[in-house]
């Protein structure tokens, strides 16, 4: 029965489509030689009230019972599917796997998406992720004082974490810039890079830029609009993207909208209730007085009123904040905080990215599994086309420093069953960002929280301890060697890489804050660096794995399989997360291999301490 089963063919193909959902005509084929063949029926069920539609017999042909209905989907970024029959009067289920032909479970089901695809061009990329005032300066005009903001006139100055004797935060400068972004394409090319995501741009108070002064122009620290405009053309014409950090939840206080210490000529929020602004922020009462309210109380970021219409069409609009950005040239959002906007808002926002550019591309930032949040912001396939992969990272990271396994194995089954596929292929798979530990400290240090709620959840909030903190040559080896596994690991599994900065040359930081140091002009790790482009040249080589399925294989406390296939293109990855030696089993298939790429000097069926190795199936 179970062999018979394989040749059963079911085809969903679009009869009727609109961009509110599609009509589909379900076709099944079911070998007659398996018996009488009843009671079909195509099921949503799972992420998805169940329903059920019954298929019609419509001939036999070829050795084939052929049965077809026709169902209507709404657009939707993902349908778990399967279907039933009954066959010699026993309930089959007909599905991807025919282990146990009585029982469906949510990963065994079909998947289908429904005008939902999100852009080629981000899939199975290279992401570098620049903290652009600590990336490079390619400016030589002198950084003009503007108040509240501390200057750094050399690169090697100590950075300042915490306040300065104002009592203000994270207002100390360094002066990188787009231009030196600009000046630097040719070696992030080197590393492999396909897209540059850029922290905040626009005219801020602090050095983050997470509290915009005024979206419509470049922060004058990090250039002008002309120089976003030059950076996105030259890094076209080397077949490179630019995403921009879009921070749409806050302002700054010191900004021309909230205007707190009358910095700007016309009158911001704070200012009064009849600032043309004041409805471009939350409010509540407070002993009969209207308050304005704060993200996470933090008196320098009023919040904006997601569901303000002129907060949403001065950002969404027809000559809006979107569409001023993407006439400069960007091609996608990085949406910061995006749990926090409104779905309405997400919706609008999507609207203009795709009035500016079809594939622009949306990636918000949301720390949790996205399909369990009772939100539409990936459900819907109106609004966001994937997120950064947290919930994986943290996974990741657990089981290569201490072995949790069954968080490995849950998470994995998790995104590839709940998730939709392009989703999948574009996960931000990260080595670090700017709000957690570098990595070569994640792997290198035991300073973490091991029941902490994210695996780089450090001991202390101490932020000197954090600034002092140094790794030992022995520890960073030890570290290394770890964190190259993890990069081995991460580079053929699906998504997109992306790179802090830094993180490639072994730039340490612990803890947030202390992460953000500018990139050093010497003292790279070179071995580190090399490795970082092999890895970039592999995503090029085997483009196929942009698009390839995933099957976790086998996942112990030692090491970790999985294969990538797409087509008569397979890979078969496998990666030692201890010191020691290990052997693995090999798939018959894999036994003659047209490619191998290893690290540490793995070989088939034999993994050195924190080795690891891709096979490509001949």
């Amino acid at each position: 029965m179970e062999e018979g089963l394989k040749n059963v063919k079911i085809s969903l193909n679009p009869i009727d489509v609109s961009d509110e959902g599609n009509l589909y005509k379900v076709t099944v084929q079911i070998p007659t030689k398996l018996g009488w063949i009843e009671d079909v029926k195509f099921i949503l069920d799972f992420n998805f009230p169940k329903q059920e539609s019954k298929l019609n017999f419509i001939k036999e042909e070829n050795g084939n019972a052929i049965f077809e209905t026709e169902v209507y989907l709404p657009t939707r970024a993902i349908y778990l599917y399967y279907l039933s029959c009954k066959i010699n009067g026993n309930l089959i289920y007909l599905k991807n796997n025919y282990s146990n032909l009585n029982e469906i479970n949510s990963d065994e089901c079909y998947k289908i998406s429904v005008n939902f695809d999100v852009p080629d061009w981000a899939k199975g990329a290279v992401m570098y992720h620049i903290f652009v005032d600590r990336f490079n300066r390619g400016s030589e005009k002198p950084m003009e004082n503007i108040p509240r903001r501390n200057i750094h006139h050399s690169w090697d100055e100590e950075m300042q974490i915490g306040p300065d004797e104002n009592g203000i935060w994270n207002n100390d400068f360094y002066g990188g810039d787009l231009k030196g972004i600009e000046n630097s394409l040719e070696y992030l090319k080197s590393l492999g890079v396909d897209i540059l995501y850029l922290s905040p741009i626009v005219q801020s108070q602090s050095n983050h830029r997470y509290d915009a002064a005024d979206y419509e122009n470049v922060d004058p620290y990090a250039g002008d609009n002309e120089n976003l405009k030059q950076l996105c053309d030259k890094a076209h014409k080397l077949n490179m993207k630019v995403v921009l950090d879009a921070v749409f939840n806050h302002t700054g206080n010191d900004s021309k909208y909230f205007n707190e210490y009358d910095t700007y000529p016309e009158i911001g929020a704070y200012q009064s209730s009849q600032s043309r602004y004041a409805s471009f922020f939350r409010k509540h009462e407070e002993n009969g007085q209207i308050k304005y309210d704060y993200w996470w109380g933090m008196k320098n970021l009023p919040e904006c009123d997601g569901d303000s219409k002129e907060w949403i069409d001065y950002i969404t609009g027809e000559g809006g904040i979107i569409d001023k950005w993407f006439n400069l040239g960007i091609d996608g959002l990085r949406l910061d905080v995006a749990d926090e906007l409104t779905d309405n808002f997400i919706k609008q926002i999507r609207k203009a990215v795709k009035r500016n550019k079809q594939d622009g591309f949306i990636i918000g930032e949301v720390w949790k599994n996205p399909m369990r949040m009772n939100r539409d912001y990936i459900y819907s396939g109106k609004e966001m086309d994937s997120v950064m992969n947290y919930v994986f990272i943290d996974a990741l990271i657990r089981y290569f420093k201490y072995a949790d396994v069954d968080k490995l194995k849950s998470i994995t089954k998790d995104i590839l069953t709940e998730y939709p596929d392009d989703t999948i292929k574009t996960l931000m798979n990260f080595t670090s960002t700017h709000d957690i530990t570098r990595a070569i400290n994640l792997f290198s240090s035991n300073d973490f929280n091991y029941y902490g709620e994210w695996a780089w959840d450090l001991n202390t909030n101490d932020n000197n301890w954090c600034k002092s903190h140094t790794l030992s040559k022995e520890q960073y080896e030890y570290g290394k060697k770890i964190y190259q596994s993890y990069v081995f690991a991460l580079n053929f599994l699906p998504g997109i890489l992306s790179i802090f900065y830094g993180d490639e040359i072994g730039l340490e930081g612990m803890g947030n804050l202390s992460n953000r140091k500018p990139f050093p002009k010497t003292g790279h790790d070179t071995e580190l660096k090399e490795f970082f482009k092999e890895m970039g040249k592999i995503r090029k080589e085997e483009i196929f794995l942009k698009d390839a399925e995933t099957e976790i294989r086998e996942i112990n406390d030692k090491y970790f399989t999985y294969e990538r296939y797409n087509g008569q293109n397979r890979i078969l990855v496998a990666v030692n997360r201890s010191g020691e030696e290990v052997d693995y089993s090999i798939p018959k298939t894999y036994q003659t291999s047209s490619k191998v790429y290893t690290l540490k000097k793995a070989r088939p069926g034999f993994l050195t301490p924190h080795g690891a190795i891709a096979i490509k199936k001949s």
